[in-house]
């Protein structure tokens, strides 16, 4: 049986970075698939680390070919059959990864791209989104995206992680590079971004932001509205009363409008660790024009309002395994390990 057919545009996504609960049980991701009214296009699953050594690759702190991950590559595999691709996110915010493969010198890049690219071959990945937050050149990148192009071929999805002021502009960023730059040069070899609208970053409450960057000349198409999914995410969560209203106009006044991501499953709002599938649910309806997900999410969780519920982590990383990147404000990023995350 051929995959269901996905529509093109907008694109719904979530990032899958927390893949275990504390007692060590797999966070499935099949509920997407198994309930009603959700039109998921894309899972990135966080996060690929490229260490000191070459071939010690991990997502997050433990080896891909890990028992622990068994039931993971299983479910993804029954996604990508279903018709929703399956990428990578290489980086984060613990540094090394970009670092590694800017190396000026060849011989020192292939050795750290090579445990990658069989990865990607391995375990079948759609593409790559590539969550720079450490100092990179602006070769380096554009390397990286002409070496994964020319391995993977046409059908193979690049993306790219900014923080949205990064397109805005460049000194606004943690990448190093210059996204303008990088668009008129590799453009046409970059899918979209996934602009993060959060943690000081960028704002949804409003449609303010994103109309500025198309205003500036990012097309609509390539830019997709990240989003925390639940103020323990990080802040900057944007409360359903207030999506409600902007996504649908968003959707609704850009035909080409890219979509939206959300940082991350596990215990997405309205339905938290227990119905994390229910965020998808509810993009799904804004997306398509519905306004009646604006009572889902209250403006209280767990009895705390969003800019004061403290941050935990449901899969807790090995201590002291990563180094946060820089952010305006104090905040902790979930992670099924190391701190890293997007």
């Amino acid at each position: 049986m051929p995959p269901l057919p996905r529509p093109a545009l907008p694109r719904l996504i979530t990032y899958y970075q927390t893949h275990h609960t504390p007692s060590g049980s797999p966070i499935s991701v099949l509920p997407l698939l198994q309930q009603p009214g959700i039109a998921l296009t894309h899972l990135i699953l966080a996060a690929i680390h490229i260490n000191e050594d070459p071939a010690a690759l991990t997502l997050n702190d433990h080896p891909p070919s890990d028992p622990r991950f068994t039931t993971l590559w299983a479910e993804l595999r029954v996604l990508q059959a279903s018709g929703i691709q399956v990428l990578g996110m290489l980086g984060g915010a613990a540094p090394g990864t970009f670092a590694r493969l800017d190396a000026a010198d060849e011989a020192t890049f292939e050795r750290y791209y090579g445990p990658l690219a069989r990865l990607v071959r391995e375990r079948g990945l759609d593409g790559l989104d590539l969550d720079v937050e450490e100092p990179m050149s602006l070769a380096g990148i554009v390397r990286l995206i002409d070496r994964l192009r020319a391995d993977f071929g046409p059908a193979f999805v690049i993306t790219l992680a900014p923080v949205a002021a990064a397109l805005l502009r460049a000194d606004h960023n943690l990448s190093g590079f210059d996204y303008e730059a990088l668009e008129v040069l590799r453009g046409a070899e970059i899918a979209w971004y996934n602009a993060q609208f959060y943690c000081g970053w960028g704002d949804c409450s409003n449609p303010a932001m994103y109309e500025m960057l198309l205003a500036k000349g990012w097309k609509p198409e390539k830019i997709v509205v990240g989003l925390v999914t639940n103020p323990k995410n990080g802040s900057g969560w944007v409360p359903w009363n207030l999506l409600g209203n902007v996504l649908p106009l968003l959707a609704g006044r850009h035909p080409r409008f890219g979509g939206v991501m959300g940082w991350e499953y596990f215990n997405s709002l309205p339905g938290g660790e227990q119905r994390p599938w229910e965020w998808a649910q509810a993009m799904t309806a804004l997306l398509r024009g519905r306004r009646t997900t604006a009572s889902y999410a209250p403006e209280v969780v767990d009895g705390l309002k969003p800019a004061e519920t403290a941050l935990s982590e449901a899969d807790p990383d090995e201590a002291g395994k990563g180094v946060a990147a820089p952010v305006p404000q104090d905040f902790e990023y979930y992670s099924d390990g190391g701190g890293q995350s997007d």
